[in-house]
């Protein structure tokens, strides 16, 4: 896909033509290599990076990111001096995908930069030159054809979200093999639409029923009316629905229950987003068993005077936290279970209960600070506010 891109792209091409080593990293373009003059006034290499910004196989033209990035000690002039009109910052940066960088730089063109070849290429000279005043002949144009990293095998286009913010590393915590979903129904469909977004090889959906034109009003995007009309299950319905973004969503149209609870046990997490405590237990019992990590979800939404008002639950179980677990979900109690006997769901509720439960697990994985570590959190519609049990001691 990398090199893909390259020949796709005249201005890339016309980089490696001009005799650049180019090559694309995840998400960044970089131009190896590039000759500069060190504080000590010798004469080293260093790499030149760029965000790349894509409109899906094409490159946009004019890049709206001005700033470039540098791998290396910063670039001085002939007589060891740091190049100040190009200074921007410097402080090590990991973004992602094996690539490191020490400084960014910024100068910008007063109609701006034409395309990447003109923007590679003047800060390429800029660096470069000084070095040629110690080193006659020195240059970043090798004619040494580089070979770049396969574009991420998971998304059939790059992440340029997170190039963009700069959490490329971060990111990379997310790259598990294996997640489940079990159960695809409104806050099933949500996990689904967030992590769908996230780097994991595999997510793997598990839900027996069909998809209803109900699911249509609870669920994240807009069936029409022709795939409502069609029965087909719920799990093929929503892999069809992200395969045009990614690779690797596994649908098994199946109810997951006693007998078949170890198809879980080679997966890295689950979310486990079904209704009936009766129906959950052994799912749970089989994950405990295994020593697996997982999520539970719940919401308990009552009708009265004419208004809703309820719990969103997110309960987090991992190897060395189980005690809480049975204190906050029910697992077949009819007490319990009498929170779900009218199923109100509720699209915004199914999208904010999703939304806490990936950020659980974001957190789980060191995607966010997580000082608190709390293993339950309860949000309450009337009072608005999240009360999280179980934090860290």
């Amino acid at each position: 896909m990398s090199r893909r891109l390259i020949n796709l792209n005249s201005d890339l091409k016309a980089l490696e033509k001009d005799g650049y080593e180019v090559a694309i990293k995840g998400d960044h373009l970089v131009v190896s290599n590039v000759p500069y003059v060190s504080a000590s006034g010798e004469v080293k290499r260093g790499a030149l990076v760029s965000i790349l910004e894509l409109r899906g196989d094409k490159t946009v033209s004019p890049p709206r990111q001005h700033i470039a990035m540098f791998a290396g000690e910063h670039p001085c002039d002939q007589r060891g001096t740091k190049l100040r009109h190009i200074e921007h910052s410097s402080s090590r940066q990991n973004l992602g995908n094996g690539l490191v960088v020490d400084h960014s730089f910024s100068a910008k063109p007063k109609e701006g930069y034409r395309d990447y070849h003109h923007k590679m290429t003047t800060y390429a000279e800029m660096i470069s030159s000084p070095a040629r005043e110690i080193e006659s002949g020195v240059t970043a144009q090798t004619y040494v054809v580089t070979e770049s990293d396969e574009a991420d095998q998971i998304f059939r286009y790059m992440d340029t979200a997170s190039s963009r913010a700069g959490i490329g590393a971060i990111t990379d915590k997310l790259r598990l093999g294996k997640v489940a979903i079990v159960g695809l129904g409104g806050t099933g469909s949500y996990v689904l639409d967030l992590m769908a977004k996230t780097p994991v090889e595999e997510i793997h959906l598990f839900d027996g029923d069909d998809f209803f034109q109900h699911n249509a009003f609870r669920g994240p995007g807009a069936a029409s009316f022709a795939e409502i009309s069609v029965p087909r299950k719920k799990v093929e319905f929503w892999a069809e629905r992200y395969d045009p973004m990614r690779r690797g969503i596994v649908p098994h149209a199946l109810f997951i229950d006693a007998e078949n609870a170890n198809l879980l046990d080679d997966m890295d997490f689950v979310f486990l987003c079904v209704d009936s405590g009766a129906s959950k237990k052994p799912v749970v019992e089989r994950l405990e068993e295994v020593g697996m990590s997982f999520i539970d979800v719940g919401m308990g939404v009552q009708a009265a005077n004419d208004q809703l008002l309820g719990i969103v639950r997110v309960t987090t179980s991992t190897p060395d936290r189980r005690d809480h677990f049975r204190k906050h979900v029910g697992l077949g109690e009819a007490e319990v279970d009498h929170a779900y006997s009218q199923n109100i769901q509720i699209a915004d509720l199914n999208a904010l209960n999703a939304t806490l439960a990936v950020i659980r697990w974001k957190k789980l994985c060191g995607f966010y600070f997580d000082p608190e570590g709390e293993t339950t959190s309860n949000y309450t519609i009337d009072g608005n506010v999240i009360d999280n049990l179980g934090g860290a001691q």
